[in-house]
């Protein structure tokens, strides 16, 4: 992940080997029409690069261990799981790298420009790994329709944080404070703030005030005499539910990206409503209602604003770490906004917003921003303070290339590239059969899984390290 990084006129094709978004602390100066970015030395925040790294971890780990052990994969709807944590993670991490990518900026267009293309370079790239041309693992096929590409997803949740965050710290910081006590810490960052909370704002008003109607939607059943489509009609004429089928987030997402646009295999699907083996995917209950086959997007148009705050979180985190120089003082902050943001959070929990991933309710966002918070804290204090940095290298490792282990492990790029070369049978492969292998010697599937998955984390671990002594980052 990456900076803004541009050195002198003749350092573009150095800035396109970038990665995305980085952490490395940066000065900008401006002379005449020329400007230049200069890196301060020996200011790389480790602790950061684990904290991305650990979080790409999880998300190999939860991703693929997650059909051995359900209790591991997303909550079905309410709840929280060690899944959910990871896109947080995600867009916490983000937000700090914000607040060190602009610690001082010159020149407010060219920042623009290049946070506007890293956007889109972001939302491209989320568009090619998940937008439904890829079908991962165990399928040997690619390619996609067209007028059933989903839109959002994960990098494109990054990069619309990314961006919004980014914005607010180019130009709605007013740097002409000089931060030397509480009050002026506020007053800096005062319109910052205002800006994410009416982000908040809007989404709360939408989630519990846009009036949901009555809807349908289609689906094909495949019966012995073929494809058959079935009309399923969802009756709601309601406002402020949070339940699967009726409400804001689902309907602003079929209203404006179309049914065929969205994520076709929904976490509702693995709810005692939805599946016989809850909390995990299987068939339908006899009287399971009609709506368990709709499609629902859990990284759209509505959540994203929520998810966006997270961000903004992660960029005051960041700020803690530019303006105050001490350790200890940046660990006293970073816990005491932490715990704070889970008491919050908890406390919305009891007067009855739930914890919902797919709907990134406002008690979700506090509770998991509090724990990524706590999370770096531990980090830092273990990585840059107290420098036990051989723990974690293969961490830092995967933190420094995270972008690239995401899209070829976490998308499942690589391993339906492997399952490609095959004996005689796609099944006689090399991915399943060392799965297969491991599942023998220690006489169990699922622990024989768990036991490969975190083989597969060390060999990224291990290649995250090769990229980076050999200089690559992308």
């Amino acid at each position: 992940m990456s900076t803004e990084n541009q050195i002198h006129d003749g350092a573009i094709a150095e800035e396109e080997r970038r990665p995305l978004i980085d952490s490395s602390i940066l000065i900008v100066h401006q002379n005449g029409e020329d400007e230049t970015i200069i890196p301060v030395p020996n200011q790389r925040l480790v602790s950061l690069d684990v904290f991305r790294g650990l979080t790409v971890a999880l998300m190999i780990l939860v991703d693929d261990v997650g059909r051995a052990f359900p209790s591991l994969n997303h909550s079905p709807w309410f709840g929280v799981t060690l899944a959910d944590f990871v896109m947080p993670f995600f867009l916490f991490g983000v937000g700090v790298s914000i607040a060190l990518v602009f610690k001082k900026v010159s020149s407010k267009p060219n920042a623009t420009k290049k946070v506007i293309l890293r956007t889109i370079k972001l939302f491209l790239l989320g568009l090619l790994l998940q937008g439904g041309y890829f079908h991962g693992r165990g399928n040997l096929t690619y390619g996609l329709d067209l007028s059933k590409i989903r839109w959002f997803g994960v990098l494109q949740r990054i990069s619309i944080g990314y961006f919004l965050a980014s914005m607010s710290e180019i130009w709605l910081v007013n740097n002409n404070i000089l931060v030397d006590s509480p009050a002026a810490f506020v007053r800096k960052y005062s319109i910052q703030w205002i800006f994410s909370i009416l982000l908040g704002s809007v989404y709360l008003c939408l989630l519990y005030g846009l009036y949901v109607p009555n809807w349908k939607f289609g689906y094909s059943n495949l019966l012995w005499s073929g494809h058959v489509s079935t009309i399923q009609n969802v009756h709601c004429e309601t406002r402020g539910s949070l339940d699967p089928p009726c409400n804001a987030v689902g309907f602003i997402d079929r209203l404006i990206l179309g049914e065929d646009h969205m994520y076709q295999r929904p976490v509702y699907r693995r709810t005692k409503e939805c599946s016989v083996n809850s909390p995990d995917y299987g068939p339908l209950p006899p009287d399971s209602p009609g709506w368990c086959l709709a499609p629902f997007d859990p990284e759209g148009i509505l959540s994203s604003l929520m998810a966006a705050i997270t961000c903004f979180v992660g960029l005051q985190f960041g700020h803690i770490l530019v303006i105050f120089q001490a350790h200890k003082q940046r660990v006293l902050l970073w816990s005491v906004f932490s715990f704070s943001l889970l008491v919050v959070g908890y406390i919305l929990e009891i007067l009855g917003i739930p914890l919902s991933k797919a709907l990134y309710t406002l008690s979700f966002m506090f509770i998991t921003a509090g724990a990524s918070g706590l999370v770096l804290t531990a980090i830092y204090y273990i990585v840059d303070i107290e420098r036990l940095r051989k723990p974690t290298v293969l961490l830092q490792w995967m933190g420094m290339n995270a972008l690239i282990v995401y899209a070829l492990a976490a998308c499942d790029i690589f391993p339906a590239i492997i399952q490609g070369f095959y004996w005689r049978s796609p099944e006689n492969n090399l991915v399943d059969s060392s799965e297969a292998l491991i599942q023998n010697v220690l006489h169990s599937e699922k622990w024989g899984t768990l036991a490969f998955v975190i083989i597969e984390i060390l060999f990224w671990g291990l290649l995250a390290g090769f990229l980076h002594k050999k200089g690559i980052y992308i």
